[in-house]
């Protein structure tokens, strides 16, 4: 098993999915600074319940606790909108609103990886990553 992939914050999110689906509560994956600050992001946001970080050879690995046993997870739907093939890049009143406002996009800004209403209070603008709700 190979421990690169092509586009790291699909295959984060994928394993996640999967995990959601099958009623796992937590995933580990090889880890990555991209993968920390998006994983980062969705816990301050309250979708997933923490992360930590294991240290192992040849590379360390994240560790992503979804839900509690027991708990359904917050995590609806989850998909990545920027890929290798097409960047997706958006100024600061471009940001889109996710359900309503029920949902939320996660944008590489120049100040680092946040939400969507973090960027615009700050009137940044940047890639999109990951949409959420």
């Amino acid at each position: 098993m190979s421990l690169q992939s092509t586009d790291q914050i699909a295959d984060l999110l994928t394993r996640i999915r999967n995990a959601i689906m099958v009623g796992k509560t937590e995933i580990r994956v090889p880890t990555s600074k991209l993968k920390v600050a998006v994983v980062e992001t969705l816990v301050k946001a309250n979708y997933l319940d923490g992360f930590t970080i294991e240290s192992a050879k040849p590379r360390d690995y994240l560790r992503v606790v979804i839900n509690a046993a027991g708990v359904a997870p917050r995590i609806n739907a989850i998909e990545k909108v920027s890929k290798p093939g097409r960047r997706v890049y958006v100024a600061a009143e471009e940001i889109p609103k996710i359900k309503s406002g029920r949902g939320m996009v996660l944008i590489s800004t120049s100040k680092g990886i946040m939400t969507g209403s973090e960027a615009k209070k700050l009137r940044l603008g940047g890639e999109l990553l990951v949409k959420v709700f």
